[in-house]
């Protein structure tokens, strides 16, 4: 395991410890405590003897967004036992529902816009992140946002969980979206292990059809205006990376019937029989010849050429589409 994730472990495992001690002390120490004091001690002695992260049964390394969700495994999953594996799976199943549950109105109208999104994960849990927050003041803004966390499984999906809660509370605040990702980069940094970080594509969307948009790392937006598709490229690396990251944005104004088209790498990197990619260039291609649907037809319609182009093949990574059309 990467000295930056043990070390990251250690130093959770040790405020569990001293979380359970101040507990046992004012309550006193219950079975349960005793235990879990014991499984976290065992833990620490694991690292300090070199075994940690190994599987007890065939001493192999234990999978890395396991132990990250839960620093006390000891198995692999190969050798879980059967209701060791019911359990995982139930839980894994609860994460999904809950995980579901953070994701915004599937088809919103509001302030002359109209947000339609398909979120498909890969497993029961995905590291996309999609989102949609209305403010109503003055200018009645719409901020969306479009992410992809580092690394897949329980672990991206946990740090997914957190970028939703940093976005929610920094649009709380009405930040233009430059100062928004620039808040959201340094919290995510400093927060998160270093070996993770997210892409991430995150807008204000205004009533009088602009857009300020601030790409951090993330794949390409796509803008439909007049029968033509522009690309849109980053304007910084991933949230995560630096604490102290600097992003600019671009400014985009929207006519009646004109798109924005933002989408995860699950799209451009899903592939066919033959081990073509998707790609960038074919999507593009696809949006220009469909200038005049409405953001659910749209993404419908992308949906049916992706799975025509994948014939029958299975996604390679987590999946999610978003159409922002400006009404009127």
């Amino acid at each position: 395991m990467p000295d930056t994730t043990e070390s990251f472990l250690h130093d959770q495992l040790v405020a569990r410890r001293q979380r359970l001690e101040s507990t046992a002390k004012a309550v006193g120490a219950p079975g349960g405590i005793a235990e879990l004091l014991s499984e976290v001690d065992a833990a620490l002695a694991r690292m300090e003897a070199g075994t940690y992260g190994l599987c007890e049964v065939c001493h192999e390394t234990v999978e890395k967004d396991r132990l990250l969700a839960d620093p006390l495994v000891r198995l692999c999953l190969d050798h879980l036992s059967a209701d060791q594996r019911r359990a995982l799976e139930q839980d894994l199943e609860l994460a999904g529902q809950l995980q579901r549950g953070l994701l915004p109105e599937t088809n919103l109208r509001f302030g002359g816009w109209t947000v339609s999104y398909h979120y498909r994960p890969l497993g029961l849990v995905s590291g996309d992140y999609c989102d949609l927050v209305v403010r109503e003041n003055a200018s009645t803004n719409l901020f969306f946002a479009l992410g992809d966390v580092s690394g897949k499984g329980v672990a991206a999906s946990l740090l997914m969980s957190q970028l939703h809660a940093i976005f929610r509370t920094l649009t709380a605040m009405d930040l233009p979206a430059q100062a928004l990702v620039e808040r959201a980069s340094r919290i995510f940094c400093e927060t998160t292990m270093s070996t993770f970080f997210a892409t991430l594509i995150c807008g204000r969307a205004d009533s009088s059809g602009d857009i300020e948009l601030c790409n951090a790392g993330h794949c390409p937006a796509l803008v439909g205006q007049q029968g033509k598709v522009t690309r849109l490229e980053a304007t910084g690396v991933p949230i995560g990376m630096f604490c102290d990251g600097r992003y600019s944005t671009r400014q985009v104004r929207l006519a009646a019937g004109e798109t924005l088209f933002l989408y995860t790498d699950g799209v451009s990197e899903a592939r066919s029989g033959t081990n073509e990619e998707y790609g960038e260039t074919r999507l593009v291609e696809f949006l220009t010849q469909k200038p005049d649907l409405a953001p659910e037809a749209l993404i419908c319609a992308c949906l049916d050429d992706l799975n025509a182009f994948c014939s029958g093949q299975p996604l390679l990574d987590d999946l999610t589409i978003m159409a922002i059309q400006r009404t009127h």
